[in-house]
């Protein structure tokens, strides 16, 4: 290193005085290509946003900007799990912080065939690797929200013919302790909903998607609670958070539910525990 660089005030590093830490400092909306693993064993190239931030301690001035960009431009485009918890410890690592984090959105695309006609087309999903690591302990979520068709049971059960319904963002924030592929949460959402969404139908898909979700109608809470009773179900998971948006067709408003799980195990109600015995233990 030259002596002119050498001789440069390294300013961030200087001691602050005013005492107050900072959670999260750092970079947000860098796009960089990537090429994602998906579950037919192939690659898919993609361009992700990534934010990249670390906890700052009450007597630093600032953090060093540029190492984020220099951590995201040394790693291969190849993203897989692997990859992405190693680029997280770097993180942390390369600017002596407690905790880093990252989080990296991207579009993912999934070819899928209309239910009759079964013509290809590509439907797009809007998906985020979330990580922390803590004090050498890391965690990872998977954030995926998938597009679905939402039916009104209240509005088929009034109405003489017909029903209202609407498009739905079903969102799935999901930490496992084993994999789970994009493309299984994305299946989940959609298994759940009134009806799926394809990107081209001919008449006949129309006609079929059409008496399909009307023959499932879902609130917004049925379709929270049905994602929910799916992942309660799958010993991978160890949290997830299921999100619910009705984009409603007779409203200027959204419907919305929110499940944090998986469920805690209820606690007795005081008066049905045993009171203390006054029995001696057995054998005295």
């Amino acid at each position: 290193m030259s002596a002119a660089l050498t001789s440069i005030q390294d300013v961030q590093a200087s001691p602050d005085l005013r005492r107050i830490a900072i959670n999260k400092v750092g970079v947000k909306g860098i796009r960089h290509p990537v090429v994602v693993k998906d579950r037919s064993g192939g690659f898919q190239p993609t361009v992700a946003d990534f934010n990249m931030y670390v906890s700052l301690p009450h007597d630093f001035k600032g953090t060093h900007m540029s190492r984020f960009v220099e951590i995201l431009s040394g790693h291969e485009r190849t993203i897989s799990v692997e990859s992405f918890r190693e680029m997280l410890f770097e993180v942390a690592q390369r600017l002596g912080a407690e905790t880093g984090y990252i989080e990296m959105k991207f579009p993912y695309f999934v070819e899928k065939r209309a239910p009759i006609s079964g013509v290809a087309s590509l439907m797009d999903y809007e998906v985020t690797f979330l990580g922390r690591v803590r004090e050498g302990v890391d965690s990872h979520s998977t954030r995926v929200v998938v597009p679905a068709t939402s039916l009104c049971p209240c509005s088929k059960k009034i109405s003489a013919y017909g029903a209202h319904n609407q498009r739905a963002h079903i969102t799935l924030t999901v930490e496992s302790r084993e994999m789970i592929w994009i493309e299984e949460l994305i299946d989940i959402a959609e298994q759940n909903a009134s009806s799926q969404l394809y990107g081209v139908l001919k008449r006949p898909d129309e006609k079929f998607v059409t008496e399909f979700a009307y023959d499932n109608p879902k609130f917004v809470e049925d379709l929270a609670r049905d994602v929910a009773v799916s992942l309660n179900s799958d010993p991978r998971v160890v949290s997830y958070v299921v999100e619910v948006e009705n984009f409603e067709s007779i409203h200027n408003h959204s419907a919305y539910a929110l499940i944090e799980g998986p469920p805690k195990p209820e606690e007795e109600p005081e008066d049905s525990r045993p009171g203390p015995t006054t029995q001696a233990p057995p054998g005295l």
